[in-house]
């Protein structure tokens, strides 16, 4: 599938919201989600982990958690969110590249990807070799934590969100209006951030993959893992999947088919943006 273009005068993601970032999402509860995939490490991942790489880490607000328990390390390819997230943990060290093909020497117990970055890889071959390259950082018996996007049944395109944010003295609102192409959900964000030197504006282009259950988990197997789907993960509509890698690796068997997908309850919140 070839990538849309974006819109006349749009930007990449996050290429200039970084600096604002932290403020537009100041209603995620960070703590309680860190709190959260801790549990799912316990649950599911290898006694006494202790080393976690954050892959699309942001600004690094999930590490400011997990780094109280973890050796962490975060990855991103936006180097204006990795500026904002070195300033805020001095002590976590941040390296810039990109899912898919990021390399790093170290091997770590668990690996997460969340707030539905994933969704920004392109097609299904870009999605398995993203999580081949996930499973190629992990330790054996180490689990891998992704949070998808919106599956096709739940994105709702037409839908117009307004969110203001910030303060009085430094307001900040966006605006956009869901669109839909394929099994691509497209998203042009427009940004008013108001100073006492005025009010400047910019719109940044987001293109998101609709991957179903099924294709999800047929990745995930393909890059050696075992995986289930956790219908209730962080954020309401979204769900989590955790997947693990043997103790010791083998081949991956070849695919005849997909196989019923493995669903198993969790907890969420309600929000629902990326």
């Amino acid at each position: 599938m070839t990538r849309r273009r974006p819109s006349a005068g749009a930007s990449a993601p996050y290429s200039l919201t970084s600096r604002v970032y932290d403020q537009i999402y100041s209603w995620k509860d960070y703590a309680a989600e860190s709190r959260r995939i801790r549990q799912w490490v316990r649950r599911f991942g290898p006694a006494r982990a202790s080393s976690l790489l954050d892959v699309a880490c942001g600004s690094g607000s999930h590490l400011a958690y997990l780094s109280r328990y973890f050796e962490a390390t975060g990855v991103d390819l936006n180097e204006g969110m990795l500026r904002v997230a070195r300033r805020k943990l001095p002590r976590v060290r941040f390296v810039r590249g990109r899912m898919e093909d990021f390399r790093l020497s170290a091997r770590f117990d668990v690996v997460t990807c969340l707030f539905s970055a994933i969704g920004y890889v392109h097609g299904e071959r870009d999605l398995r070799r993203t999580l081949a390259n996930f499973a190629r950082h992990l330790n054996p018996g180490g689990v891998v934590i992704v949070e998808p996007w919106l599956s096709r049944k739940v994105y709702r395109a037409g839908h117009v969100h307004l969110g203001t944010y910030g303060d009085p003295r430094y307001p900040i609102v966006r605006m956009n209006v869901a669109r839909r192409r394929g099994d691509r959900s497209i998203m042009d964000m427009h940004h008013l951030v108001a100073t006492p030197r005025g009010v400047r504006h910019w719109v940044e282009h987001h293109d998101l993959g609709m991957f179903d259950v099924p294709t999800y988990l047929s990745a995930f197997r393909a890059a050696g893992l075992s995986p289930r789907y956790l219908r209730n993960g962080l954020m309401k509509e979204r769900g989590v999947y955790v997947a693990r890698l043997p103790t010791r690796r083998t081949r991956a068997p070849a695919s005849r088919g997909r196989r019923k997908a493995r669903v198993t309850r969790g907890s969420s919140s309600s929000r629902r943006r990326p």
